[in-house]
């Protein structure tokens, strides 16, 4: 019995000094191993790892890429001395432990302070030399750029890396919101206006052209009929020559009635002429070379 409990307390003596003995590196962790306050190693690879019990210790570092994302914009100003209102976030890692836990003692709340400290500076830098049209578009990514290498020199001695640096959000402070969205209203209707101008006269343009092509198509097509009112004129004047050729005096008759019933074609109709007038040739003689009758 005594045997037994001696084993056990020595499984559990030994399961101690094993647990006091080892520690284990994540993945996604650096180890320092400290001996009496000094470092003496840097574990970056995960697995099993041994130390001295009650004399050496174990801090660990995220390895991870992490983000710093400021809760207020800062503001800045442009070279038109404007005032901008630039939100930023920052993508960065621990590039060596060592330097790092000797800069800030682990902590990873004063390496962000320091690192958005720096950002300010390197973005009031970038800021002041650009125009609002550059920092919002035309070289932002430059500035970026700029401001994320200005950066990592600064933070090279404490064992950070900038992975990146980028701009969420600019706008104009509240004071000038309205002054610029005023600004921007004016230009925009002048630009309207301009394109309605043009529009018009565009429109004034296209029913001028329209209106010419109508009178060119009257006009032709005007032509057009009169010469076929010509060619049908001509045709009915060698009808009419062909027919006063074969009989004359028919044909002569033939006239006489279509003037008379022209002429008569109401019965309220009145006409004043001589009785002897040419005209009334056929109503005194119905049939040539006959005598009217009384």
């Amino acid at each position: 019995m005594n045997k037994v409990i001696a084993t056990v307390i020595g499984l559990i003596v030994a399961a101690v000094i094993f647990r006091a003995s080892t520690f284990v590196v994540d993945q996604r962790q650096y180890a320092i191993l400290f001996q009496l306050g000094q470092i003496t190693e840097v574990h970056a690879e995960p697995g099993l790892k041994f130390k001295l019990p009650l004399i050496q210790n174990v801090v660990y570092l995220d390895r991870r890429i992490l983000t710093i994302d400021t809760p207020q914009a800062d503001r800045v100003q442009t070279s038109e001395k404007k005032n901008l209102l630039v939100d930023s976030f920052v993508k960065w890692r621990i590039a060596d432990p060592r330097r790092y836990f000797v800069s800030f003692q682990g902590l990873e709340r004063a390496a962000e302070e320091r690192i958005n400290s720096l950002v300010r500076d390197a973005l009031n830098r970038a800021v002041n030399r650009r125009t609002v049209n550059d920092i919002t578009s035309v070289e932002r990514d430059r500035a970026m750029e700029e401001i994320k290498v200005s950066v990592q020199e600064r933070v090279r001695d404490v064992g950070v890396d900038i992975i990146d640096v980028r701009l969420k959000r600019v706008e104009f402070v509240p004071e000038i919101n309205e002054d610029v969205f005023r600004r921007m209203q004016s230009e925009r209707k002048r630009v309207a206006t301009e394109q309605r101008s043009i529009g018009a006269a565009e429109g004034e343009k296209i029913r001028a052209d329209a209106d010419r092509q109508r009178e060119v198509l009257v006009a032709e097509a005007y032509r057009e009929a009169e010469t076929i009112k010509g060619e049908g004129d001509g045709r009915a004047s060698a009808v009419y020559a062909q027919a006063f050729g074969q009989n004359p005096e028919f044909f002569t008759f033939y006239r006489s009635l279509e003037a008379y019933r022209a002429s008569f074609r109401n019965r309220n109709d009145v006409l004043v002429i001589d009785p002897s007038s040419e005209f009334l040739k056929y109503l005194k003689t119905p049939v040539p070379g006959r005598a009217p009758s009384r």
